[in-house]
Formats: C-alpha cells, structure tokens, sequence
C-alpha cells in the first residue's frame, strides 16, 4: 500500500514532502527518504511544518506533502490546512493512522483522524491496510488518482490521505512494479460564451467600472491584459501590494486614496464591480463597496464561487482574470461621459505627493516610521512576506516596490504560521532574498520555525517590537476598551532578539530613526550575518501618528 501511495505521488507530480517524525508514518518516512526522485524536509513540530510546506507550495505553484504520525499530530496541521483553503494552495496532508477497527478502543496516540479537515479540504481518501487487499488494485489506483487530481483543476487546495497501518512499520520489502496511474487531464475553461461576453461589454461601454484585485501571484499576463482595459475613462482598478500587479494606471493605496474623498459622492461609486484573486486587505473598502449602489458584480475564478463579499453578487465566471480580460480587450470599449478614472486617479496623485511631506513629530520611533524607511531602502528583486495583523495593513499605505513581490497570509488573517510559511519560501527559492516582516507577538507564536535546520542564509526578519499593541490601537472598539491592554493586546516584554538567538540566528536590536536608516541597508546586504533585526517602537504614540498621517492627507 505504502509503494502504490508514493508511485501516485510521483505521478502527480508531488515531489517534496514535509515529514514530522513518529513512528506510525515510519513506513512513509523510509520510502520517502529512500526515493532518488524525493525531495524530504524534516521538521519537528506539525504546526510548523504545515505552514512550511504551505510556503514552499505557495513559492512553487505545486502540491506539497505534509506527512504525520498518528494521534494528535494531524490536528497541529489545521491552521495551515485552514489557511491553504482559503488561499487555493495544493497541499496534500498524508497522516498516518490505526486501523479502522482500532480506533475509539483505547489504543495508544489514537483518534478519530477520517475526516478531521471535512470543513476544510477539497477532498479526502481513507486507505486501511486490514482492508486492502480486499479493494482491487485498479480501484485503489483510480481512487487515490482522483483525490490527487483535484489539484489540477482551477480551483486547488488542501486535500487529506488518512491511512491506517498496522506493525510492524519499519520493515521494507523489495518492489515489483510501478503502480503509478493517472486520469485524463480535466477539461478547464478559459472563455465566457459570446452572447455573454457582448451583454458584459455593453455594461463596461455605459456604466463606471471598477475593477478590484485580491491576494494573487505574480501575473504578467493579467496586469498586461488590465493595463489596456484601464485604458478606458470610465475604468478604475484598483490593487493592493499583495495583488502583485503595479502600474501607475492602477490605484495602489486603497485606504490612502479612500481618505481623500466624502464616500457619500455618488460620482465616486462604481456601478459595476468586477473582483479578482483571494482576500482584500483594506476594510475600508469592503464597507464602501457593501454600502454602493452597485448594479452588476461579477466573481472571476473557479474558488469559492458562491462567496458574496460585497453583497451584491450577480453571477461567478470560472475562468482567469487574465482569459477575461483577454476576452473583453478583443471587443473596442467606448468611452463615456463619467471620467471615472480621472476622479479616483487625481486623488491618488494628490495622496501620494503629500505623503511624501509627512513628519513624525515624536522623538521615539513608531510604526509608521519603521515603514516609511523599509519603503525606501528594501531591494528590488526581494520577495517580502507580510505578518498579519498591524504589519500587513501599514504594508497597504505605500505604494509598491518595483520589482518587490509581496506575500502573506491572508486566507484566514491568523498570526500565527507567518515566519514557517516565509521560511518554506526561502527554503525552495534560494536565488532571492526573502523578508519577513512582523508584529512580535506573531513572532513568538511560530518561534519553533527557528528550530528548522540548516537555517537559509536567503531569509532575513525584521520584528517589530510594539508590546502587541499595533493592531488594538488604530482599529475602532478594542481601543477604546479598558480591557484592551490585558485581553486585547497580550502585551509582553519578551525580546524576540534574544528568542532567536536561543535557535543560534544572529540579531540586532535597533531603537532610534538614526539607527534603523544606518543599520536597514547593511542589513540587506547578502554578506550581513544579522538575520533577525529586532526594532523596538514607541507603543504609546504608535496609533497617534497613524491618524496624524491621515489627517494630514486630508489637509
């Protein structure tokens, strides 16, 4: 059973898998590891190597296999099965397990393991050892296939193989023959019909279109296709850094722009909507867009096409941003008589120019700050990974930096999983420097990343030290709370610096303006052996100058 498992792999392309040691999936570990065509990377703690793997799936646009003993160790792996989910990143989880017949009788490191991710999976397959030679081959074969080839379909994600095994597990046997089987490839869509298509184009001719973009992958064909359809005046799109896209054409600062203008001026709201990609960072607009008088939204991609973000809904097309808007390029636009883009466009400019004269008038260093100067001194060519939570949104405030692709994890916005999920990343794409950014409590929470060894050199974290404050202060509710600073914030008064240097990382602990712009460009620098830089920030002034900064661009 075991053999006919890593054949399939192999033939659906699964090529690096994420083991946690144990000793019920030893059968896989040593098949695995014995494998010239497997690529295994051991990682001790489940939680951790879930969002590993999630990062390495995220880094390679392929299905990554996360191995695990019985018991509790699969249930480690949920946040990150979770977050894959609402991301659309192939994972396959293989856990091993008892027997059917075992299970709920008391054995040891046993539980329920059929169906624990039921919520959130695309599919699931359970393999019983006391059962196999039961099943014929062939059946086994095209089950297992048609679990592996969900992701190879548009809408990917996470996928469960829970496969009970009797002992002895350390045992090997000489193989026979290759079981490995595919399916014929899924037919996937790449067009919307014609009658369809002319119904849309005519709505794009007469109504103000606007375009929003989610959480995507470097798209060159995409943001080629967008920069010709917002060409058109009655078009405006608009990006956030975690879209991947950049172009002055698009509105970059959604939030920054949104703070120009009274949301209640009607010639600012769009009449048709059209999204694209996963999560939308910017609150903000999600509250405008629920409240507008929005006639059409139409849903591109094959995930979660029910999803109604914006409560306006009218219909889910299954097809890429870039073959729809490929499509509509082939038709001529008109334009009309709203200047939609000039409206949204002028104010964009006028932000961002003012931005670039705003002051802090504290001594001590804030947020904001910390990133105004990573704005300025991060290389082109580095893959910047975003923490949730304060991190994430003060990212969405400064325009994109050329050549910088941005990710995080926003399928579910948890904190924890942020520094294993840009690790994994690092881990399989040594050619570019990889950056986390993150909030310290964020930090502590996947502190076991830095148990991963050999540590890559091509991985560099700044770790912002605001006692857990950042988020709880500049969102309304908890900041007015009394019971923000104990139940909200969890402040603490751990030094991440000296957590990383328990692992053996090399840090750097940085408290002025002075020192983060003197210390920032060495830092990057390939040769610097500081690898976790701690920037500690004034918690008490931090959300101040955050709506100072807002205040000013209204002025």
């Amino acid at each position: 059973m075991v053999q006919l498992i890593v054949d399939q792999l192999l033939a659906y392309g699964i090529r690096k898998v994420v083991v946690s040691p144990g000793s019920r999936n030893a059968p896989f570990s040593i098949a695995f590891d014995e494998h010239p065509e497997i690529e295994t990377f051991v990682v001790h703690d489940e939680r951790s190597a879930g969002f590993i793997a999630l990062g390495m799936a995220q880094e390679l646009g392929e299905t990554v296999a996360l191995c695990c003993t019985s018991g509790s160790a699969c249930l480690n792996y949920y946040p990150a099965v979770s977050e894959a989910y609402y991301r659309s990143v192939p994972l396959l989880v293989l856990s091993a397990d008892r027997p059917a017949s075992w299970i709920n009788h008391g054995d040891g490191q046993t539980i329920v393991q059929r169906d624990v991710y039921k919520n959130h999976i695309l599919g699931s397959l359970e393999l019983d050892e006391d059962l196999f030679d039961q099943i014929p081959i062939e059946t086994q074969q095209r089950n297992l296939a048609s679990l592996l080839q969900i992701n190879e379909s548009n809408w990917k994600g996470p996928i469960h193989l829970n496969v009970g095994l009797n002992e002895p597990l350390y045992q090997t046997v000489e193989k026979t023959m290759d079981y490995g089987f595919r399916l014929p490839a899924p037919s996937l869509p790449k067009h919307i019909e014609d009658a369809e298509m002319s119904e849309i184009i005519s709505e794009f001719n007469e109504y103000k279109t606007l375009v929003l973009c989610g959480q995507m992958e470097s798209n060159p064909r995409l943001q080629q296709e967008l920069m010709k359809f917002a060409s058109f005046p009655n078009v405006v799109v608009l990006v956030e850094n975690t879209s991947n896209i950049q172009h002055e054409r698009f509105i970059h600062c959604i939030d920054r722009t949104l703070n120009g203008f009274d949301q209640n001026d009607a010639s600012f709201a769009p009449e048709i909507l059209v999204t694209i990609g996963g999560a939308v960072v910017s609150k903000r607009i999600k509250a405008y867009l629920r409240k507008a008088n929005i006639l059409k939204h139409y849903k591109l991609g094959a995930e979660f096409p029910e999803m109604d973000t914006y409560r306006c809904l009218t219909k889910s097309f299954p097809v890429s941003g870039d073959d729809f808007f490929a499509q509509v390029n082939e038709h001529e636009l008109q334009a009309n008589k709203h200047n939609f883009n000039g409206k949204w466009k002028r104010l964009d400019i006028l932000a961002k120019d003012r931005a670039l004269d705003f002051v802090s008038e504290f001594t001590h260093l804030t947020d904001l700050q910390v990133f105004q100067t990573i704005q300025d001194l991060l290389p082109g060519d580095s893959v910047l990974h975003l923490a949730n939570s304060s991190v994430v949104r003060y990212a969405q405030l400064f325009d994109p930096i050329l050549g910088v692709r941005y990710e995080s994890n926003r399928g579910t916005s948890g904190i924890d999983g942020s520094t294993s999920t840009a690790l994994g990343a690092a881990i399989v794409q040594t050619n570019k420097q990889h950056v986390l950014i993150s909030g310290d409590i964020s930090f502590l929470y996947d502190s076991n990343a830095l148990w991963y060894e050999p540590f890559p050199r091509n991985f560099k974290m700044i770790v912002i030290q605001n006692y857990g404050g950042g988020i709880f202060q500049i969102i309304p509710g908890p900041a007015e709370s009394k019971q923000r600073e104990r139940f909200f914030e969890a402040k603490q008064a751990k030094s991440p610096a000296s957590i990383a240097q328990a692992f053996g990382l090399q840090t750097k602990t940085l408290t002025s303006l002075d020192e983060l712009e003197e210390y920032l460009p060495l830092f990057f620098e390939e040769s610097c052996e500081t690898q976790v830089l701690e920037v500690q920030t004034d918690d008490r002034n931090n959300a101040t100058d955050l709506n100072r900064y807002f205040e000013f661009l209204r002025n």
